[in-house]
């Protein structure tokens, strides 16, 4: 079992860059205007009026918009907001900042708010027009002009699994990470913030991590092949009542390839290897020894390694202390199991267990499953003594979907949310 730190993936995480339709912290932009709409203030004598007076008519009451207009200081964050006299819907809003630039954004699919597909500027100056149709049928306005605040010193700092343009597993979860974790008290407005498409549609659904470091997001079921996953992770400017704020908006747009899953039996010491649904291979294997058991439960591919080197040296147990390079390494847990070449081995794949918690196999299949294999394909363990831990690696799998659920600090409709826009 190898030791490896976490920081060199959590590093290449915090540099992501994609484009996404809503990338980008919303800044709160939004000012009560006067609203003009409705029928003429009066008609003539000559269009009908027998009275031969003006006949005043309704005029439409103005939006009150939020952020409320002269606001300063306001997150970069803010979304804009209305509520229209009597009620009634949102359909447009138009953000400008001071020098006259447009700001995209989407309003969300409930209609409850506008999100900016940037960030805001901080200590910027922006007008927010909102227009809306009441449900007494006439068309409202409001207009608010607002501040966003300086850039704060306390940050939180962020990453995200998952790279634009990169082909993943069909049981890659889309990983967020937080340091440090997030409070179980702000969880909710931080989720709100996380926005994921998938094309076509399936619905799915966040879980946190106990200590609030770490989220999944997953499907009920693992991704449908050829699926088109878009996140973004608008946390620029998120105020939380630490002190601190998100750091930066991160984002990206990926795909899901063919399906590939592999499904290991202590029993058998086998693993058999399904492509699109089909029995494609079965590989003998070797998993832990008595005192250094794998873990069973279904974990992912994170990451993958032609060649590397095993250094346990910092191991308590001397009999656990080596360094050995290996051949065709395949990371499934932060706390060392990996699927990798094992020639020592070869002789009793198959039949007994002797590594340090690996899934070994032999120098020909574990080339021919590295050459196969993407990051995010699963593999699920059973038999073992141990349990996969939660967090001990890409665990959005390891659960029921119910568990699952029940780690969102949001309700989560049955089967499943669908996208924020």
């Amino acid at each position: 079992m190898g030791r490896f730190a976490r920081s060199g993936a959590m590093v290449g995480a915090l540099v992501l860059t994609a484009s996404l339709a809503l990338t980008g912290c919303n800044d709160d932009q939004k000012k009560p205007a006067f609203v003009s709409g409705g029928q003429p203030a009066s008609v003539s004598a000559a269009e009908g009026d027998s009275s031969g007076e003006a006949s005043p008519q309704p005029v439409a009451a103005a939006l009150k918009v939020s952020p409320a207009d002269g606001a300063d200081g306001r997150p970069v964050s803010t979304e804009i907001s209305a509520k229209i006299p009597g009620g009634g819907k949102v359909s447009k809003v138009v953000l400008t900042a001071t020098n006259g630039a447009t700001v995209e954004g989407r309003l969300r699919r409930d209609g409850s708010s506008w999100v900016p597909s940037t960030p805001l500027k901080y200590a910027t100056r922006y007008t927010a027009t909102v227009s809306g149709t009441g449900t007494d049928g006439q068309t409202h306005e409001g207009t608010s002009t607002f501040t966003t605040m300086a850039k704060p010193k306390a940050m939180i700092g962020s990453g995200l699994y998952m790279f634009d343009g990169k082909t993943y597993g069909v049981g890659m979860p889309v990983v967020a990470e937080f340091s440090p974790g997030i409070p179980k008290k702000d969880r909710a407005a931080v989720q709100k913030r996380m926005f994921v498409r998938t094309d076509p549609p399936q619905p799915g659904a966040w879980h946190w991590l106990y200590n609030g470091t770490q989220a999944y997001y997953r499907a009920p079921e693992y991704w449908k092949p050829g699926t088109t996953i878009s996140v973004r992770l608008a946390l620029a400017g998120i105020p939380l009542s630490n002190g601190r704020y998100g750091n930066v908006d991160r984002t990206a747009t990926a795909k899901i390839g063919r399906a590939f899953e592999m499904k290991v039996d202590n029993a058998s010491k086998k693993m058999s290897v399904y492509q699109n649904g089909a029995l494609i291979r079965t590989v003998p294997v070797s998993l832990g020894k008595k005192d250094t058991p794998s873990s069973s439960g279904t974990m992912v591919v994170m990451e993958k390694k032609e060649s590397t080197v095993f250094d346990t040296r910092d191991e308590p147990d001397p009999d656990n202390q080596y360094v050995t390079k290996i051949d065709f390494a395949q990371r499934i847990t932060w706390g060392g199991e990996y699927i990798h070449a094992a020639p020592w081995s070869e002789g009793v794949q198959g039949r007994v267990n002797v590594s340090h918690g690996c899934v070994n196999v032999s120098m020909a299949n574990g080339k021919w499953l590295f050459d196969r294999t993407l990051v995010g394909d699963p593999i699920t363990v059973r038999g073992t003594t141990r349990k996969l831990v939660p967090g001990n690696g890409w665990t959005a799998w390891s659960m029921s979907w119910s568990e699952f659920v029940a780690g969102s600090a949001l309700p989560v409709p049955e089967g499943g949310a669908g996208p924020a826009f």
